[in-house]
């Protein structure tokens, strides 16, 4: 029973971990009056980068870090992993655990790779806000919806895992595990948009302005 318990207890905190954290209220409020938008909407990054999509759902992990380290040289070209703090200090610390404190000036890398497996949400959206701030590009309406309907359906999933430890009925678990998994493959869609835009973005102010890049690199 007890070992039940732990193994209900692991999974409602796994499921944390796949918040997509972007603060949307933050960013519709500090670009809520910009003109300034994505190139297309999430709703549209599969078609418009089905590879990178595909390709970030299938390896999560390897996919963030590359694209932070492509976002990272695409706002300061040439400067590798210099810039870079743990989900580049967007959403705070907590008590010991404050970005720029943990290592990242000696091992950048090992840093990200921690962060892409323990805080996937995050690092999707860390990555994503480095080019909304550079280019003070909004989310618009569907966008926001999007990544709103994902973080209820974590919440719900998280909720759903806390009672299965309070509550024990016929059929408990098979009601979370279906709970869940509608959670996690919500996640793996949107966090794939985030990160097939964010690379179509990069992709495309590149184009509108190679010069400019090439010059710096």
């Amino acid at each position: 029973m007890f070992v039940e318990c732990v193994r209900k207890a692991q999974a409602a905190l796994t499921k944390l971990r796949s918040f997509v954290l972007l603060q949307t209220t933050k960013y519709r409020g500090q670009y809520a009056d910009n003109d300034n938008q994505f190139k297309v909407k999430l709703c549209g990054a599969p078609c418009a980068e089905p590879c990178c999509w595909m390709g970030s759902m299938i390896c999560f992990p390897c996919a963030q870090y590359k694209l932070r380290h492509m976002a990272l040289n695409h706002v300061s070209p040439g400067s590798g992993w210099s810039n870079y703090t743990c989900c580049q200090s967007m959403f705070g610390g907590c008590c010991c655990i404050q970005p720029g404190n943990l290592g990242e000036d000696s091992c950048p890398q090992c840093c990200m790779c921690c962060e892409a497996c323990c805080c996937p949400g995050m690092a999707v959206s860390a990555s994503q806000g480095v080019i909304m701030q550079h280019y003070n590009l909004g989310l618009d309406e569907d966008d926001v919806r999007l990544i709103r309907c994902n973080n209820c359906l974590q919440f719900l999933a998280v909720c759903a895992s806390c009672l299965n430890i309070c509550i024990d009925f016929e059929g408990d678990d098979a009601i979370v595990q279906c709970i869940n998994l509608v959670a996690d493959i919500t996640f793996c869609c949107v966090s794939g948009c985030m990160t097939a835009r964010t690379y179509h973005e990069m992709k495309e102010r590149e184009k509108e302005a190679p010069e400019q890049f090439q010059m710096q690199r």
